[in-house]
């Protein structure tokens, strides 16, 4: 094992993998007030909406006016997910200076959540990584599904390893592995850690692990292990896992901060800045946060 990294750079998903799936519509003012109060404690990224059919995605139907009127940090970026040239136009048209595409690992996943093959997925952003290009925005490449699947069950490193290495092939900068399933566990995390880095450098790659069977911050301690410096987190845990009635869905930003800070590696994150983005968010949502973290020191703040 090298040393532990001595920062980490944590990719903000809540305002758009965290609210995605909620019922009911969370108004734009809503929305850019926790991008704002995000930006506000240090975030280098976050990732703010998806320029996806508002027919197959509603919650994201304001994308362009949440981007018209977020407040931009001058040291934090605001990608946007994009499933193919439209989307990614639409994404430019609005002022998006980087983006992110998503592939899986599972054919079954692919075709079930975008009803085409992984190779066709992968065509499809073909398009997308040329365009980028050309107006120099940067593009970010998901790979769902890493770790297990909800149809396959689970995936074998190699599967996850020549998708990444297809999305960074093209152009992606980074390559995101998400335990879609949250089934993964430290050995399993680090066997498919390895073999993606085989192809794409490590410092490239980042991990975004859900926390169904409580196993992510486990997942992420295996992958600094590795070298990995790039995490995925969602404030209060927003975000359920869809595949799991009931369960935890994307690690809790405020957990991971405190793993990291009770670890010496350096954030730039102000914990109780973002407690407080995450008291506003679940208020507004009116459930309680899915942080561990956040509920002690709320707690202990009510002492």
């Amino acid at each position: 094992m090298m040393p532990l990294p001595a920062r980490v750079k944590l990719v903000e998903v809540g305002p758009r993998d965290g609210l995605q799936n909620e019922k009911s519509v969370v108004p734009t003012e809503i929305k850019v007030e926790l991008i704002d109060r995000l930006t506000r404690t240090g975030l280098p990224a976050i990732e703010a909406t998806a320029f996806v059919s508002p027919t197959w995605v509603p919650q994201m139907a304001d994308n362009a006016s949440v981007m018209a009127r977020i407040t931009r940090g001058p040291a934090t970026s605001y990608p946007v997910l994009v499933p193919n040239l439209r989307g990614f136009e639409a994404a430019r048209a609005a002022g998006a200076t980087e983006v992110a595409v998503f592939a899986a690992a599972s054919e079954s996943f692919s075709r079930k959540n975008t009803n085409c093959s992984i190779a066709e997925s992968l065509a499809r952003f073909e398009p997308v990584l040329n365009a980028a290009r050309s107006a120099a925005i940067d593009v970010r490449g998901y790979v769902s599904c890493v770790l297990g699947c909800p149809y396959e069950g689970e995936i074998a490193p190699e599967k996850t390893a020549e998708v990444s290495k297809a999305l960074y092939a093209m152009g992606c900068y980074e390559i995101s592995l998400g335990d879609t399933i949250g089934v993964g566990t430290p050995a399993a995390a680090q066997r498919m850690i390895e073999a993606v880095a085989r192809h794409v450098p490590v410092e490239r790659i980042a991990g975004h692990y859900h926390d169904t069977y409580g196993q992510a911050l486990a997942n992420i301690y295996a992958s600094l292990e590795l070298g990995v410096a790039v995490f995925d987190s969602s404030v209060a845990g927003l975000g359920g896992c869809p595949y799991a009635r009931g369960a935890t869905g994307n690690v809790a930003t405020e957990d991971v901060v405190y793993l990291l800070q009770g670890l010496g590696i350096d954030t730039g994150v102000d914990l109780d800045a973002l407690i407080d983005a995450g008291e506003f968010i679940c208020t507004a949502l009116k459930r309680p946060t899915g942080s561990r973290v956040a509920r002690a020191v709320i707690a202990k703040r009510a002492t």
